[in-house]
């Protein structure tokens, strides 16, 4: 690894820091103004007095200034000890270990059919391109573009589950992973495609179309290595919306995850807990845009020459 190579790296790690801080914060922020906290809603529920209320919010620790607040959780946060829910009183790291792996599930899934999909019919149009798999990548990219996530699941319920009966609403898991997976597949589809289309006007490229090399073989072994940076780029893109969409499938299908969880301790005005799962979120996100970078740093000596 050169040093430019390396100087890169750390700069995509120090930006994946920097920016894991400031969504600390940011959420932080955000959550002391929505108005009313935990205490407001227990005495709603349970009837306290005024003196209740306030021995409540010591025992909590909301007695104290937002920025020792801050610091406090931050510190604990770094050892992996998010506190315990204000809310059910149990630990925020257990509660979210139980909710961890449906989310994975459904991400991991929705990820493979959406890249295999969007690949899958970038490579057939390029190979067959007076086919109809042109008309697909475009019709993936429109589907992408114009339906949101949350239409088109409210939709793959009210057809799937309500009319046809094909299969239960709760517990679904390859439904809700169908619709992300083809989201997915309109983002990726169309620019690799673009991307693959352009590396085919190279030299090399139309020397091997004169000497009678197959469309298929060139498309695959030479095209398809050239366009993976960009295709990491565009994977990069993918992880980021990945977590949008998971959290709103989650909650349309009633899958109990880190989606689920961090909707309810937003009603529930659960501070502790929203802003664990925001930042198990978040970072996992950064992290994953910032492995791919440095990874597209890697593939791509253009990026290595200039970094």
């Amino acid at each position: 690894m050169n040093l430019a190579v390396l100087l890169g790296a750390m700069a995509v790690v120090g930006r994946s820091l920097a920016l894991v801080v400031g969504i600390a914060v940011l959420v932080f922020v955000l959550l002391r103004i929505v108005p009313g906290d935990i205490v407001e809603l227990l005495a709603s529920e349970g009837g306290f007095s005024t003196g209740q209320m306030e021995q409540l919010r010591q025992e909590l620790g909301l007695d104290r200034s937002s920025p020792e607040q801050l610091v406090i959780w931050s510190i604990n946060a770094l050892t992996g000890d998010f506190g315990v829910s204000l809310r059910f009183q149990r630990p925020i790291s257990e509660m979210i270990w139980a909710a961890l792996p449906a989310t994975l599930q459904l991400g991991a899934l929705s990820f493979v059919i959406g890249m295999s999909l969007g690949i899958g019919a970038a490579l057939a149009a390029a190979i067959w391109p007076k086919s109809p798999w042109r008309l697909f990548v475009e019709a993936l990219n429109v589907w992408s573009v114009a339906f949101p996530t949350f239409c088109v699941g409210f939709a793959f319920i009210l057809v799937f589950v309500l009319w046809l009966r094909w299969m239960p609403l709760l517990g679904n898991l390859w439904l809700p992973a169908l619709v992300l997976g083809i989201d997915i597949a309109g983002q990726i589809a169309k620019p690799l495609l673009e991307d693959i289309e352009e590396a085919r006007q190279s030299a090399y490229v139309r020397t091997a179309l004169a000497k009678g090399v197959p469309r298929r073989v060139i498309v695959l072994r030479h095209v398809l290595p050239n366009a993976l940076p960009s295709l990491l780029a565009l994977t990069g893109l993918v992880l980021g919306g990945l977590a949008g969409g998971t959290v709103t499938m989650e909650v349309l299908f009633g899958h109990n995850g880190l989606g689920r969880l961090t909707l309810d301790s937003v009603l529930g005005r659960d501070y502790t807990v929203t802003q664990a799962t925001v930042i198990v979120i978040a970072t996992a996100v950064v992290l994953a845009n910032g492995l791919v970078a440095m990874i597209g740093q890697l593939l791509d000596p253009r990026r290595g020459k200039s970094g």
